[in-house]
């Protein structure tokens, strides 16, 4: 064992302990603080958080620590409660705390904990696959499992390019997206994201990824005209596919609202044109759903809110709710096709893809689902929470309301005037303190600034009438600061 001059294991044992009897609540207040603390001191040391700037944490400015989640709340080391606007991260469909899918969980760990399906299956990954092409439209029969969202993606382009190699048009392996799309982080996924920010440290990305407009009708000239900016948007979809050689397209990545930049819902007639586009052109349509399905937009997959019928659909987050990692492509029949028969197999694969506990934990979500009517729910208070939100417009610095089901973006701009977007030196002040405000005001949102500055809200499927109008009070607070502070 290495020597610890420093202490720092047995002062780490220390601060675990103390953790624990946090998250158990057998602390008084006082110690909740000492315990953030300390945690926060743990945190800045060993732990390496995702997109984050390590070096944005002192001791004047600690990593904030959530410890216990209860329904659509989450609660910090100090015992500070928050509103989950978010969802986590688009991920806690039912709500923190569900005994219905900690239970699942247990009772599948007791049985299988875990086993490959390499193969070899499972029972809860054939249920799963079975129930997932009972609720996906047309002929989705076929699911791949992973174990997230960017491995979805990554194994939805590298099985297009082998399916189409296996039918003897191999120089099919060029895919088209989106600007400011974003698709996931592996290195694959990544060159499918149209965010130049995530892709500039790691290029040189997997070539043959082309991104065209997106559907951001803010600011566009074309906006007032869905019809013709509908036009616009598809014919650049097919002018890329045309420029590029159909004969080397294989796919068109597309979420039904694209969540980078900030929530841009389709103009109708959108979907089916891009239907229409990719069938000319023998050219498969994935549904990038990881965001979209399992009731955020209020269907169960995004597609059957827009109507249109992908070859692929990527998904994860919701698919458990978050209680356990899992992602999933499902696939038309037509694409298993090549593999059912002769030495073929798709060469790819995970080891904790289809993992039994998470499966189970998928399948019970499901049953809550039904069960509970969790989407008729977000249908039903869809309008409402526009609504709130559309209410917001009457603040200086609200620029842009747009999304669909409970999937909302708030565009902030220092002019409603003149719908400039902040530049410069206030757009960096903006960044600095926006997400300081959002956290004070006890609630968890995402300030995207992937494209123009917007606060994202997501919450919990299950959320009812007094959540969306704390939300909406607690955005509205910080709003009016945020347009008090620039002099708005």
């Amino acid at each position: 064992m290495l020597v610890d001059p420093d202490g720092h294991r047995d002062r780490d044992r220390t601060v675990a302990a103390g953790a624990r009897a946090t998250l158990a609540g057998h602390t008084s207040h006082d110690q909740d603080e000492a315990m953030a603390e300390d945690l926060s001191e743990l945190a800045r040391r060993h732990l390496w958080m995702h997109f984050s700037r390590l070096g944005a944490y002192d001791a004047e400015n600690p990593v904030p620590i959530i410890v216990r989640g209860e329904g659509c709340y989450v609660v910090d080391a100090s015992g500070k409660r928050y509103l989950d606007a978010l969802s986590g991260l688009f991920t806690v469909q039912l709500g923190h705390g569900r005994p219905e899918l900690i239970e699942a969980a247990h009772e599948q760990a007791e049985t299988l904990e875990y086993f490959p399906i390499w193969s070899y299956a499972h029972p809860p990954a054939i249920h799963l696959a079975a129930r997932l092409a009972e609720l996906a439209p047309g002929d989705l029969n076929r699911v791949f499992f992973t174990t997230g969202g960017s491995e979805a993606v990554e194994s939805a382009w590298k099985l297009v390019r082998q399916y189409f190699r296996a039918v003897g048009q191999g120089q099919r392996h060029k895919v088209i997206a989106r600007q400011v799309a974003y698709h996931g982080s592996t290195l694959g996924a990544l060159a499918v994201t149209g965010v130049s920010s995530a892709r500039t440290p790691f290029e040189p990305l997997t070539p043959g990824a082309v991104h065209v407009m997106n559907t951001n009708r803010y600011r566009h000239p074309l906006g007032g005209d869905e019809h013709a900016f509908m036009l616009a948007a598809t014919d650049a979809i097919e002018d890329a596919i045309r420029f590029e050689g159909p004969e080397t397209v294989a796919a068109v990545f597309l979420e039904p609202v694209q969540n980078g930049g900030g929530c841009f819902v389709p103009p109708a007639g959108y979907f089916e044109r891009v239907r229409e586009i990719c069938d000319r052109h023998g050219v498969l349509l994935v549904s990038d759903e990881v965001i979209c399905a399992f009731g955020r937009i209020g269907t169960m997959f995004g597609c059957e809110r827009f109507d249109y019928q992908p070859d692929l659909v990527t998904c994860a987050k919701g698919l458990t709710s978050g209680y356990s990692p899992l992602g999933a492509v499902l696939c038309r029949d037509f694409l298993a096709e090549p593999f059912l028969s002769g030495d073929q197999s798709f060469a790819h694969g995970l080891t904790f893809g289809g993992h039994p506990v998470s499966c189970a934990v998928a399948l019970a979500n499901i049953d809550v689902f039904r069960r509970d009517g969790v989407l008729e729910h977000v249908r039903a208070q869809e309008a409402g929470f526009r609504e709130r939100l559309e209410g917001l417009r009457d603040i200086a610095v609200v620029g842009d309301v747009r999304g669909a089901g409970y999937f909302f973006g708030v565009e902030v701009v220092p002019d409603q005037a003149t719908n400039e977007p902040f530049r410069g030196a206030e757009r960096d002040e903006l960044l600095a303190v926006l997400p300081a405000r959002l956290a004070a005001a006890g609630l968890i949102s995402r300030v995207d600034a992937r494209g123009e500055v917007v606060i994202q809200v997501a919450p919990p499927l299950v959320a009812g009438p007094d959540e969306l109008d704390q939300l909406e009070a607690r955005l509205r607070s910080v709003l009016v600061e945020t347009g008090t502070a620039f002099g708005r």
